[in-house]
């Protein structure tokens, strides 16, 4: 099914986000959308919405399995904005929002859907889950220009860390169960990166219900949302494995001639595994197991 606008989809097709899943994939270009469109369905999405620019071809075959929605991704806070609208259109839906060439993982994801996740996570009361997003890429960049090759991907295996999130609200005392994450290529080429990008945190995973916002950083206007763990034990926590980074830092004219690598010495390949990454502690099965 594909649709002119968001509003088209919302007037017309709305009744397709009352049984989630949901999961939202914003196409900034061709790069890898096959796959990070097949991911998410094999995942167990009983909705995937592809938002993208008219032109984005997509094959005939796939296009038949997604809800595709045409959008001006390159309007300001194109994301926020679309999953803001959705929410105020779903409430009670779990969504998921991502971008092309992103890769949700949770725990066990190899065995159990994401619906059995959800479900469990919704028995223990919880309404969001933090994610990390965590930086891969090529491992030659001679052979792979744009940083990108899913047979080829490398990640860092170390070199990530948490600072308090302050609360301004309360003489910029740290927030309760609430921390910054930093590390992956925003750390290493921070000099490339706003300050304000450098975060590797988000909550890729939520519960829509009315009055909530998505804001520009990746975190909602209810802090419970924010947090890492419930009051009484840690949550579940998932990972989010990007070519976003490195593409743009290949990409962009600021940034491509001043990198010839993203390999170092604490660089190991992907395994396109959840237990590498909760291994290596880049996610948690909280409670679940």
């Amino acid at each position: 099914m594909q649709y002119t606008s968001l509003s088209g989809f919302l007037d017309k097709g709305r009744d397709s986000l009352t049984h989630g899943p949901v999961a939202i994939i914003l196409a900034e270009d061709k790069v890898e959308l096959e796959s990070t469109l097949r991911h998410h369905l094999e995942l167990g999405f009983r909705t995937v919405l592809l938002l993208t620019n008219p032109e984005i071809a997509l094959e005939q075959a796939l296009a038949a399995k997604v809800t595709r929605i045409d959008f001006d991704i390159y309007q300001p806070n194109a994301l926020q904005t679309a999953v803001n609208q959705l929410i105020e259109a779903a409430p009670g839906t779990w969504f998921y929002y991502g971008y092309n060439s992103e890769y949700l993982f949770f725990p066990f994801c190899e065995t159990r859907n994401v619906r059995e996740m959800l479900a469990f996570h919704t028995e223990e009361r919880g309404a969001a889950l933090l994610s990390y997003v965590i930086d891969l890429y090529a491992d030659d960049l001679n052979a792979y220009p744009n940083a990108v090759s899913l047979e080829n991907a490398m990640l860092d295996k170390s070199g990530y860390y948490a600072l308090a999130r302050p609360d301004p609200a309360n003489h910029n005392h740290p927030r309760e169960r609430q921390l910054d994450f930093f590390g992956g290529l925003r750390w290493r080429f921070e000099e490339h990166i706003p300050e304000a990008r450098r975060k590797i945190d988000r909550i890729a995973l939520f519960r829509a219900k009315p009055g909530l916002q998505l804001r520009p950083n990746f975190t909602f206007s209810d802090e419970e949302y924010n947090t890492y763990a419930c009051p009484w034990h840690h949550n579940i926590t998932t990972a989010v494995v990007s070519f976003r980074t490195a593409k743009a830092l290949k990409t962009n004219p600021g940034s491509r001639y001043d990198i010839h690598e993203f390999k170092w010495h604490n660089s190991t390949r992907f395994q396109w595994s959840s237990q590498q990454l909760m291994d290596m502690g880049l996610m948690e099965p909280g409670q679940w197991f």
